[in-house]
């Protein structure tokens, strides 16, 4: 390294990359701004030994690999003074990328064993701050263990944090926003009305127009200054005006979806979300019961199999196990994908309870006084056609017949059209495989993303990095997507009452 470039720029960080930054995220290199990289000749070592095979972390361990290969190309003399990473960042980076090219081994403590990869890296690091004692050298590591070591040696370390789209997941975009009481005498002044649709629109202009984004569901509770409870959904938007539109109440008999009702404010907003034609793309967030499965296989069944919108139902998931996994499993595609479909399953028995009985199912709604398989206002029953237990079990195999379960790793390249894409357990997806996923979509498609941040299982996935969160916050505000956060668990008692003290 250039001992005088360093003196005159002591402003300006070198961050040495572990190799486990690379492999989670190749574009690393370019976002660190203005500072400098350094990488050890060991995070070379273990990148080369980690490229082979089909897995997210071998395609990343080649893509870091080859975007090395362009940024020191033809640039071997420099390599010593750094190269310049402007050029190949298109000027998103203006540091330097430092190679290691001599052995470099700091004091660290002769209890750690110098041929371990982790204890060479650190090595190098201790060198380096010991070489520019003016200048700020950091160590960047998705190892939390490195991260300890490194701070136990007295040296300074960081996560990578530029993957993570929100540094506090409070702030996440909830798809909701609750109205002050005094909205209509603020926002009221030459309001305008109108009906469209069956449903009444209101113009207003206010403080809060700028705040309202597309899509976004507003609501105001009963009070002294309000009668009943008034719901809405933002259907424009701009700097000084809105215009918002009353809901559809799907707490109500006739508005049941496969026999389904709401049974709280956020499930009724999201199955407005899930039934609106003109509505793409869904994000539907919340902790374990709060319906967000339920509500959505029942939009599906009757949108496929009722109104015949969409030609068929995908399910797919990430397999990643939360104990040990369990082996090998043989059958096609779709048995080898049904230990992981639980979930699915039990909606499935829900929505095609019996006729008689009106039990609740986990998300609490009870049946609309029509059997399983009845939308409640479309008049169709497919059980009554048939008798009792037969006959559940024909309206089963219908279902079935129209449901498909697809596993993530054979997405690639497919399209899909007039399908309605329920994506489960998302928040253990990366930013890129969501990106994979979404894009499969083709005219007439519907994708649904569920999850709860809260249970990531995905190894240095974490609530600010998942693919879920991004998407949330870069379809926030598109004409055509809409996200609810679930708040309210209607599975069980016992099942709230875990999720709060457990």
């Amino acid at each position: 390294m250039n001992a005088k470039r360093t003196a005159k720029s002591p402003t300006t960080k070198l961050f040495v990359l572990d190799t486990n930054v690379l492999m989670h995220d190749p574009t690393s290199l370019y976002r660190f701004e203005e500072h400098d990289i350094f990488l050890p000749m060991m995070t070379l070592e273990e990148l080369d030994a980690h490229k082979k095979g089909m897995s997210e972390v071998a395609r990343n361990a080649r893509q870091a690999s080859r975007l090395l290969d362009e940024v020191v190309s033809g640039c071997e003399d420099a390599i010593k003074e750094g190269v310049s990473l402007l050029a190949p960042s298109r000027e998103m980076a203006s540091g330097r990328l430092f190679l290691q090219t001599e052995a470099m081994i700091g004091h660290i403590p002769a209890s750690l064993p110098t041929t371990k990869g982790d204890n060479q890296i650190l090595g190098v690091v201790m060198y380096l701050s010991e070489a520019f004692p003016k200048r700020q050298v950091i160590l960047v590591s998705k190892d939390i263990n490195m991260r300890i070591k490194a701070r136990a040696l007295g040296l300074a370390s960081q996560d990578y944090f530029n993957d993570k789209v929100l540094e506090d997941t409070d702030l996440l975009f909830s798809g909701t926003m609750e109205l002050p009481a005094d909205f209509w005498e603020s926002h009221g002044q030459d309001m305008k009305s109108w009906k469209a649709d069956g449903r009444t629109l209101y113009k207003v202009a206010g403080p809060l127009c700028p705040n309202m984004l597309v899509n976004e569901f507003v609501y105001l509770e009963a009070g002294p200054k309000n009668d009943k409870p008034f719901h809405a959904i933002v259907r424009e938007g701009s700097a000084k005006t809105a215009v918002i539109s009353t809901l559809i109440d799907y707490s109500h008999q006739k508005n049941a979806v496969w026999g389904i009702l709401s049974r709280n404010r956020e499930q009724n907003f999201a199955l407005n979300l899930l039934m609106d034609p003109e509505i793409d793309f869904i994000t539907l967030l919340g902790q374990a019961g709060t319906g967000k499965t339920l509500l959505t296989l029942a939009a599906a069944l009757t949108q496929t199999l009722e109104t015949k919108r969409y030609a068929e139902i995908i399910v797919t998931r990430v397999t990643v196990p939360v104990g040990e996994d369990i082996g090998f499993l043989p059958g096609t595609e779709e048995e080898k994908m049904t230990p992981w479909m639980g979930a699915i399953e039990d909606n499935l028995d829900v929505l095609n309870k019996p006729t008689e009985g009106g039990g609740t199912g986990p998300a609490g709604d009870k049946s609309a006084h029509s059997p399983s398989g009845s939308s409640g206002n479309s008049g169709v029953n497919y059980s009554s056609n048939f008798g009792g237990e037969w006959g559940r079990q024909a309206t089963m195999d219908l279902i079935k017949s129209r449901l498909k379960v697809k596993s993530l790793n054979f997405m690639r390249g497919r399209t899909f059209i007039n399908k309605f894409l329920i994506i489960d357990e998302a928040q253990n997806l990366t930013p890129k495989q969501m990106k994979t996923l979404i894009t499969r979509a083709g005219p007439g498609t519907k994708v649904v993303c569920l999850g709860n941040i809260a249970q990531i299982d995905t190894p240095y996935l974490t609530e600010g990095s998942s693919g879920l969160t991004y998407v949330v916050d870069r379809f926030k505000g598109w004409s055509h997507s809409g996200h609810v956060t679930l708040q309210r668990g209607e599975r069980s008692r016992l099942a709230d009452h875990a999720a709060e003290v457990l």
